[in-house]
């Protein structure tokens, strides 16, 4: 394992530090103590498709305090890529916090001093070789064999992430959620939270994610995942442990990444420089573009993160996401009771805003209060990552209401 797996926070540092002049200032004063990780277990869990797995385990974290009612609960599904580490640090030291910290602590739009934030790692979390993740998936144990599910793992949905952390929060007494809240497929989750659990779930944030994914973010999550099906060490799921196929894990990041940025950004930025000095590169293969040459920094951070066959699994639930489970996203939207706050990006390119736009439309139909909140800024469906803070009074509204 590469000194990318130093800390869960560190893949950030790259874009952080390009985006930090871009984006809102995150606001100076950070959480009372350290972050710690936590572990839930259950005995048994069975899948949206049927299937059982025994000793699943998750990690969490929380931030803030639970009141004696049981109700000021914020739940913080986590995106792709992401994981538990919502705000805070592990560590006095660590580089980074987690990738939410400019809004959630105390004072900030979702204040650890009124609310009891939850977030957790999630089922066969896509990071499951970084250390400071807690899942039960493709690499984990079978109870049963004695030997890693690899490809015997089941098909998840992204309602199994919602099931396994609903569970959570049972455990922990917790009667009903103040709110749930997330960015991409964290928004995502936020949505078939609401649908699952109607009277359970009081308010939705979703920023940046759909109640169903479109065709077009569909092809690119698909785009995405064939350098991992083309690496020679894939093996249709069937490598070994230590041969992972990381080439085609890095060159998706970069796929990812090439999607994720907006283009107006990526040009500001780095623009046609070269990627060393004196290297044109008209002049020979092997001499790049400033750009090119980050794509790869990125891929070199997340690759060694990453186990192949959990990433597979969730960008497929992504992909078969229907809020609710309902045959159409206006039958899954209908399940839903609680007023929403929908944020999205104008420069958005994955989850563009008429998508957002149409299950705004679909809630309203339905009676629901909602609200659509546009978070302008150059970095397309990263400013939901960097750029939330803009978004942080309108979020600290809609949670007083």
């Amino acid at each position: 394992m590469t000194n990318a797996c130093r800390h869960v926070a560190d893949r950030w540092l790259l874009l952080g530090a390009l985006a930090v002049t871009w984006a809102a200032a995150a606001p100076a004063w950070a959480l009372d103590a350290l972050v710690e990780k936590k572990v839930f277990s259950l005995s048994t869990y069975s899948t949206v498709g049927g299937v059982t797995l025994r000793n699943v385990r998750v990690g969490y974290e929380t931030y803030g305090r639970l009141n004696g009612a049981k109700d000021n609960v914020i739940f913080i599904a986590h995106m792709f890529l992401g994981t538990s580490h919502a705000a805070g640090r592990y560590k006095s030291n660590d580089a980074e916090p987690g990738y939410w910290d400019a809004i959630i602590g105390p004072g900030k739009p979702i204040d650890t001093e009124r609310y009891f934030v939850v977030s957790a790692d999630s089922l066969a979390h896509t990071n499951a070789r970084d250390p400071n993740v807690v899942t039960t998936g493709p690499l984990s144990i079978d109870p049963d064999s004695g030997r890693p599910y690899g490809t015997r793992f089941p098909l998840i949905a992204l309602r199994d992430h919602v099931a396994v952390h609903k569970a959570l929060l049972d455990s922990l007494g917790i009667r009903r959620v103040h709110a749930v809240a997330g960015w991409s497929m964290g928004a995502m989750q936020a949505y078939d939270w609401a649908a699952a659990y109607p009277g359970y779930v009081q308010r939705v944030v979703a920023v940046g994610g759909s109640a169903q994914p479109d065709a077009y973010a569909i092809g690119w999550l698909n785009i995405w995942a064939q350098p991992v099906l083309l690496d020679a060490r894939w093996k249709q799921g069937n490598y070994a442990a230590g041969e992972e196929p990381e080439e085609g894990l890095a060159a998706s990041i970069r796929a990812l990444v090439q999607t994720v940025a907006h283009h107006g950004w990526i040009d500001g930025v780095f623009g046609n420089k070269w990627a060393a000095e004196g290297k044109d590169p008209a002049t020979a293969m092997d001499h790049g573009f400033a750009w090119e040459s980050q794509l790869a920094a990125f891929g070199q951070q997340f690759g060694p993160l990453l186990d192949a066959n959990s990433y597979l699994l969730n960008l497929k639930a992504i992909q078969t996401f229907v809020v609710g489970r309902a045959d159409s996203v206006e039958a899954g939207l209908a399940k839903i009771k609680a007023p929403v706050l929908v944020v999205g990006t104008p420069t958005d390119v994955l989850v563009i805003e008429p998508t957002l736009k149409r299950d705004v439309e679909i809630l309203r139909r339905n009676g629901l209060k909602v609200r659509y909140v546009p978070l302008e800024g150059p970095m397309g469906h990263l400013e939901g990552r960097f750029g939330i803070a803009r978004a942080g009074d309108a979020i600290r509204e809609f949670l007083l209401q």
